[in-house]
């Protein structure tokens, strides 16, 4: 890989929605320069003039962004960076489009689907721009809100943005009460954080996400805040001062002790009214924390846009007869005290007399408190800044560099590694060094242990549960390198206390880890126990959680099919596939496994049993990795996420290659009706079964002709070895290819296995490992090998019309073919379980009489 991190360029961004710039002057705090900020509110935007957000006047860009006009301004400006500060790719995008459709605080909503497909100009930005990292705030149920796309598709916003972006970011997201990550208030906001994939081994999401802190209490943030006396503003902060309100209201707090509303009041005049008529008409309490003075000992609510009223949420002093003062709210918010509201500083602002301090005030105060309702804490997006101003300013190690340290430091040696690793003499960061320690394990091929890639694990960790239990316990029965343990931290940073058992044969794997462990911050909730054993022989007396990890991909030797009595109560007695014995034991002890897995468990016949297992229990989710998954090797994966203890109900797939995501009924994708699960059903393949019988072959395929005993040169004691490609395209005939032919002597063809087809005219040839299926009549005289799969039909004396064998060919029954071998790309060999779906059409009546049923 190239060294893509090494970028000389100052770091850059650009901010839409960017209302007064309160979150994103986290990144000029530390150093990205702002190319242009977006905003549709001029006073707003000029908050963003006051703090000399952007280096050129330009970038302060008032409009609207579903207009083609302001989109263009903004492509201008990254021009101009261009041509001025030689700019070769933006750094990061950021995005907090308008939540008044989706906030659980507006309790006015109507339809507003139109408002939040705001967030498609934002992704189509993305996509156009192609930033480095984006990120997207918003509230809560963000990604579970719909949106109308540019094609006027109604749809879930988070399925959007993995649909739009996915295919060239890896994408998280997550809901995090921002007050556990640096934020001195509660503020519970969904965040999407997309990585470009160029940096995928490398750099994840989850790298740059905020870090867990204990929230702070109102004491702690205010409570050495100066009392303010009845309207006063503070001479040493100009913004420590509070909006005074109808005098006889104060009565209806000024009793109250911290945690009473005034609604509590006994007498009817304290308790929040209105004259009518000369009458006390009541006010509704349609909201517990109106009128509600504040706890100093707890940590602080939410700050809304009507933070100036008694009667909105979450405003009232614990002590005084007031609201918050701006300042006081800032700091609720993280906002340094360096930055400005108005086109002048603080110690100006200060020196003014009263008059004309609350002239200022006047014009500016609602602005104000409105901007730090809608602001994004600034400690929050100056986290993920400083994470990705660390993380991209760093050299990368690629593959070729890594094998030169292996070499140099004859890290092969295991005492030259521990030495390596207990000393990091490089300072290599922890991917690497686990990296290294992979490439370096000796006993990586006989136990089957390979690194996993970040992106993998990223995509994986996402899909774990949250928990609200104040202790989990987690077991990873295939440690490794120890790959999960960063983002497992990350993950479940918020779980009070988190019992994380790692589980390896291996001790050369353990005493490395052992090691590791020492460059990764650990947090006090988490407690990891490395354990040295063989998980199928692992009895632990606790039931876990979750079980997640990447179990080995290798078969148990026969001879060792005694390993416990785990084995023994296996649904599966079938199999001898060491990670399908690692699912079941995880489904028999956790409550929720996520495992990483040879994607022919899906299909193959001797996981029949497995599916039937998993045909009972709910399995949530289905990641199709494709050959992504291990670096170095080529097989296709899968993350399996199942519920054991829950009912099946509906799954949700991704597939990576192709970027979609699928939502299926599990019982549609796991039906007994086929001999496999086919997790890309669709009404199209349905539709297409609909016309076919099957199960009307049974299959061969060589596996004894080779180089050694075939030639290229043709002669007359020798026989035509057909190959795949011979077949053509069209199936209307074969064609001889030079340099490709290849040809058996007869007297050697005779002995093999294949040789009893020659010349059998009920068979019928089918290229093997291609989705441009076909079928030909059996060709004589001539020898198929491994590259083609004969078919042998069941049902004796069947013929195939010249119209059915045309079927093959054609385009409705390849992408059928392609969704009944579950979009795969490497495992498709014409198998006895995948020649099922080689169906003849029910209205060919010369093609086939009755059809057994599948087995």
């Amino acid at each position: 890989m190239a060294n893509i991190l090494q970028d000389k360029n100052p770091l850059t961004y650009i901010s839409l929605f960017s209302c007064a710039g309160v979150g994103c002057y986290g990144f000029k705090m530390e150093g990205f320069s702002c190319i242009a900020s977006v905003e549709l509110n001029q006073r707003r935007l000029n908050v963003q003039k006051f703090n000399q957000k952007c280096k050129y006047s330009s970038g302060y860009i008032c409009g609207d962004m579903t207009a083609d006009s302001t989109k263009n301004l903004v492509f201008t400006e990254i021009d101009r960076w261009k041509r001025k500060e030689k700019l070769k790719k933006l750094d990061v995008l950021i995005a907090t489009p308008p939540c008044q459709g989706i906030s659980v605080q507006n309790h006015k909503k109507k339809d507003e689907i139109n408002r939040n497909s705001l967030v498609v100009e934002s992704v189509e930005m993305v996509d156009k721009i192609r930033p480095k990292v984006f990120v997207f705030e918003n509230v809560m149920a963000f990604e579970k809100t719909l949106c109308i796309t540019k094609d006027e598709r109604i749809m879930p916003i988070g399925e959007f943005i993995r649909e739009a972006l996915g295919e060239n970011y890896v994408i998280s997201s997550r809901i995090l009460n921002f007050m556990n990550y640096g934020s001195n208030s509660s503020r519970t906001r969904t965040l999407v954080i997309g990585v470009d994939k160029a940096y995928r081994e490398t750099i994840t999401p989850y790298d740059l996400f905020p870090a867990y802190q204990k929230e702070k209490t109102l004491r702690e943030v205010v409570g050495d805040f100066p009392v303010l006396e009845w309207g006063e503003i503070s001479k040493d902060d100009f913004y420590h001062a509070f909006r005074t309100y109808d005098v006889r209201m104060r009565d209806w707090i000024h009793d109250l002790k911290e945690g009473e509303s005034a609604f509590d009041n006994a007498d009817p005049l304290k308790r929040p009214h209105k004259l009518v008529d000369g009458e006390v008409v009541e006010n509704i309490r349609k909201n517990r924390d109106k009128y509600t003075r504040q706890k100093w000992d707890r940590f602080i609510q939410c700050v809304h846009t009507r933070n100036d009223q008694l009667a909105a949420q979450n405003t009232v002093h614990p002590e005084q007869d007031r609201v918050f003062s701006i300042r006081e709210l800032m700091t609720m918010m993280n906002i340094p005290e360096t930055f400005n509201w108005v086109d002048k500083p603080l110690e100006v602002l200060n020196a003014m007399s009263d008059a004309e301090k609350r002239k200022v005030y006047k014009e500016h105060e609602t602005n104000i408190r409105q901007c730090l309702g809608e602001a994004v804490p600034t400690i929050i997006m100056q986290q993920i800044a400083h994470n990705i101003k660390t993380l991209f300013g760093r050299k990368l190690v690629g593959s070729a560099e890594i094998n030169k340290i292996i070499e140099n430091q004859n890290l092969v040696e295991r005492q030259n590694l521990l030495d390596f690793l207990d000393a990091n003499p490089l300072g290599l960061d922890v991917p690497t060094l686990m990296r290294i320690t992979e490439l370096c394990n000796a006993e990586r091929e006989k136990n089957a242990a390979f690194y996993t890639n970040k992106f993998l694990v990223n995509d994986t960790v996402d899909k774990l549960p949250d928990f609200t239990q104040p202790e989990i316990r987690i077991i990873e029965p295939s440690g490794g390198a120890g790959s999960f343990v960063p983002f497992l931290i990350k993950k479940y940073a918020y779980v009070p206390h988190v019992i994380l058992d790692i589980v390896d044969i291996d001790p050369n794997s353990i005493a490395n880890l052992k090691l590791l462990l020492k460059y990764i911050d650990i947090p006090e909730n988490f407690t990891i126990n490395l354990i040295c054993s063989d998980f199928l022989y692992y009895d632990s007396p606790y039931r876990y959680d979750l079980a997640v990890g990447n179990p080995p991909f290798s078969k148990l030797k026969q001879k060792a099919r005694d390993i416990s009595f785990w084995f023994f109560q296996n649904v599966n007695q079938d199999t001898n596939d060491l990670a399908e014995m690692f699912l079941e034991k995880c489904m028999f002890m956790a409550d929720c496994v996520a495992l990483i897995l040879n994607k022919n468990i899906l299909s193959g016949e001797e996981f029949f049993p497995t599916h039937n297992l998993l045909r009972k229990v709910k399995i949530d989710s289905i990641i199709d990795f494709g050959r992504h998954g291990f670096t170095g090797v080529s097989i296709e994966t899968i993350c399996l996420i199942v519920y054991p203890k829950q009912k099946p109900d509906e799954t949700t797939v991704y597939n990576m290659k192709y970027n979609k995501i699928y939502h299926q009924k599990q019982s549609y994708i796991t039906d007994k009706k086929y001999p496999y699960f086919i997790i890309y059903r669709d009404a199209d393949f349905d539709r297409v079964a609909d016309k076919l019988d099957f199960n009307v072959f049974t299959v061969f395929r060589d596996r004894q002709i080779t180089k050694q005993n075939s030639t290229k040169e043709d002669g007359d004691s020798r026989m035509w070895v057909i190959k795949g490609r011979n077949i053509d395209d069209d199936a209307k005939g074969i064609t001889h290819i030079p340099e490709y032919d290849t040809f058996i002597d007869i007297n050697v063809a005779k002995e093999l296995n294949s040789y009893i087809y020659v010349n059998d005219s009920n068979v019928y040839l089918t290229p093997n490992m291609t989705y441009n299926t076909r079928v030909i009549k059996n060709i004589p005289n001539v020898i198929a090998d491994g590259s083609v799969a004969v078919l042998i039909p069941r049902q004796k004396g069947m013929a195939l019309t010249d119209s059915q064998m045309a079927y093959f060919s054609s385009d409705e029954y390849r992408k059928f073919y392609i969704t009944a071998r579950n979009l795969s790309t490497q495992s498709i060999n014409v198998d006895k379980c995948s020649v099922y779906f080689y169906g003849i059409l029910k209205n060919d009546s010369k093609s086939i009489g009755a059809v057994p049923e599948c087995s």
